[in-house]
C-alpha cells in the first residue's frame, strides 16, 4: 500500500475511534461507569436518518433534507437522546445508591432496548442511504487515490476535538466536568452542581455520537441495528490503551488504535487479513501486561464516593 493511503486510512479510522473514546471517556470521568450504549446511541442517530420529513425529496427522511440542516439536526437528536438516556436509565437509579456494577448493567439494557426498538420499527434487514454523497469524490494525491470523506474525516474529528477541548478549559460548565473529572466528590463539596455536570458530559458524548454516526454513514452508506457495536468495543479498548480517567489519553487511544489497525490490514498476509482483529486485540492485551495502567496515562485514576 502506499505510504499516503496508508497515513490517510490511519488517520481517519483513529479518527473515528477517538471521537468514540472521548465520548465514552467524559462519561467515565464523571461516573467512573463505562457506557457500553454509547455505540447503540451512534446507531440511532443513523437510523434517525431516515425518519419522515415533510420534504418530499428522495430519499425520505432527514437525509433529504440540505446538508447543513441535516448535520445539526442529527447532531442535536442525538445530543437530546443521550440527555434521556441519562435522565431515564441512569440518573433515578444513580440518586439512589446504585454502584458502578448497576450502572454497567443499565447502559447494557440501554443498549438492547436500542436494538429491539429499532428490530420493531425496520426489521433487522441492513438499509441503504446517501448522505453528502459529494464526499465519495476522490483525488490524487502524490499520485494515490484518495477519497474526499477520509479527508473530511480527519478534519471534522480535529475541528470537534479543538471543540471540546475549548469547552472543557474555557467555559464555566466545562471546568466544572474537569474538576468533577479529577475529583468528583471534592467537586460537589465546592458546589459543582452533580447533575448539571453528568448532563453535560453526556450531552457532549451524544454530539460527538451524532458526529461519528455521520461520517461513518457518509463512508459505509449502510445502516444496520449493530452498527455501532463494533466502534463501541473500538472506543472502550482506545480508553484503556490510552489510560482510564484521562481524556487526552482516550483520544490518543484511538489514534493509535486505528493506526495500528490499518497497518495490521496493509502488512498481514491475505490469508490472514480476515483475523485482523485477533491479532489487534491481542496486541492491546501484550501492551497492557507491560503498562497496565495504559500508554498514555497521565494521571491515576480515583474511585468516586
Amino acid at each position: 500500500m502506499n505510504p499516503v493511503q496508508l497515513v490517510v486510512d490511519s488517520l481517519a479510522l483513529g479518527s473515528q475511534y477517538a471521537l468514540v473514546a472521548l465520548g465514552i471517556g467524559l462519561i467515565f470521568g464523571v461516573m467512573r461507569m463505562i457506557n457500553f450504549a454509547q455505540g447503540d446511541i451512534i446507531t440511532f442517530g443513523a437510523y434517525a436518518l431516515v425518519i419522515p420529513t415533510l420534504s418530499d425529496q428522495a430519499p425520505p427522511g432527514i437525509a433529504a433534507l440540505p446538508w447543513p440542516i441535516m448535520v445539526v439536526l442529527i447532531i442535536v437528536l442525538v445530543a437530546i437522546f443521550a440527555l434521556l438516556t441519562e435522565r431515564l436509565a441512569f440518573r433515578t437509579i444513580r440518586k439512589r445508591g446504585a454502584d458502578g456494577a448497576t450502572l454497567l448493567i443499565s447502559s447494557f439494557a440501554v443498549g438492547y432496548f436500542v436494538q429491539s426498538l429499532i428490530l420493531f420499527l425496520h426489521t433487522g434487514r441492513p438499509k441503504s442511504v446517501s448522505i453528502l454523497p459529494d464526499l465519495s469524490r476522490q483525488f490524487d494525491i502524490l499520485g494515490v487515490r484518495v477519497a474526499l470523506v477520509d479527508l473530511v474525516t480527519i478534519a471534522v474529528a480535529l475541528l470537534l476535538l479543538l471543540l471540546v477541548g475549548f469547552v472543557l478549559n474555557r467555559t464555566r460548565l466545562g471546568v466544572a466536568t474537569r474538576a468533577a473529572a479529577e475529583d468528583f466528590l471534592m467537586a460537589r463539596l465546592l458546589a459543582v452542581r452533580a447533575d448539571r455536570v453528568i448532563a453535560t458530559a453526556f450531552a457532549l458524548s451524544g454530539a460527538l455520537a451524532g458526529a461519528v454516526t455521520l461520517m461513518f454513514v457518509a463512508k459505509t452508506g449502510v445502516l444496520d441495528f449493530r452498527m455501532g457495536v463494533p466502534l463501541a468495543i473500538a472506543g472502550f479498548v482506545a480508553t484503556v490503551i490510552g489510560g482510564m480517567g484521562s481524556l487526552v489519553g482516550a483520544v490518543l487511544g484511538g489514534f493509535f488504535l486505528g493506526i495500528v489497525s490499518t497497518l495490521l490490514q496493509a502488512l498481514l498476509p491475505d490469508d490472514l487479513r480476515a483475523s485482523r482483529d485477533a491479532f489487534l486485540y491481542g496486541l492491546v492485551i501484550l501492551v497492557l501486561l507491560v503498562r497496565p495502567q495504559g500508554l498514555f496515562a497521565f494521571g491515576a485514576a480515583r474511585e468516586r464516593v
